[in-house]
């Protein structure tokens, strides 16, 4: 997995990556042995660290959409509870001050009643003991009106599209940015922007991740094989369902 964004390697990609430092006779410091992705090596990112719950499939994957479309809010405790133990898990490389969930633009909040990661991030600030700060962050520039953009058309679209409030003060601030799935990574890097912009330090965590047609030995068709980490998160979401 990249120590930074949080991206599932393949099996033994990591490993070779250090052990090619090794076999060129480089001392392999606690910097080059960290295992990245090609984009966090380019340093693509803003966040300093992103980790997600789980995959962007199967019972979680429902789950997320029952909470964003239907309404069905109980289950952003439940997300909340996973989450707040995938931190606990994380120690010190995730602590911070604040948890703020990532903003819709006021037009799509108004349509739709409600943001689904600010009903994430609320349980997961009194789990954690931290400070909510969804008043830091704003969208200024709205969504485009298609569900499904391409990689380009996602990335445009967000540029630029979010702020901090005036008046309010990061500087140096750990801020745990929350949102329910991570797709391309756009949105939270745009987030992290504005909120680095302003001085804070950005800790990304979402409930779920998309990686296309991921399988832990290669590539392949949307997958049927996991981790064994993957499929106990899996059954977690099949739990939150039931529950």
């Amino acid at each position: 997995m990249c120590e930074c964004c949080g991206w599932p390697f393949p099996a033994g990609v990591a490993v070779a990556a250090v052990a090619g430092v090794a076999a060129a006779g480089a001392t392999a410091s606690a910097d080059t042995a960290r295992p990245l992705c090609r984009l966090c090596c380019d340093g693509y990112y803003a966040f300093d660290r992103a980790r997600s719950y789980g995959l962007y499939i199967d019972a979680l994957h429902h789950a997320i959409l029952l909470l964003k479309y239907e309404e069905v809010t109980r289950l952003g405790d439940r997300f909340a509870a996973r989450l707040a133990e995938l931190v606990a898990r994380e120690g010190e490389t995730l602590r911070a001050a604040v948890v703020v969930p990532v903003p819709l633009h006021p037009d799509r909040q108004r349509e739709r009643g409600y943001n689904q990661a600010e009903l994430i991030a609320r349980p997961l600030a009194r789990r954690l003991h931290l400070k909510q700060g969804a008043c830091l962050l704003v969208r200024t520039k709205p969504r485009p009106a298609r569900r499904v953009l391409t990689r380009k058309k996602h990335w445009d679209s967000v540029r630029g599209a979010y702020a901090t409030r005036k008046g309010l003060r990061v500087d140096k601030l750990r801020v745990l940015l929350l949102d329910d799935v991570l797709t391309t990574g756009a949105t939270l890097d745009s987030c992290a922007r504005a909120l680095k912009r302003a001085g804070a330090a950005i800790m990304g965590l979402t409930v779920a991740r998309v990686v296309p047609g991921w399988s832990p030995t290669g590539p392949q068709h949307p997958t049927q094989q996991e981790t064994e980490a993957g499929r106990r998160n899996q059954q977690g979401a099949t739990s939150i369902l039931r529950g």
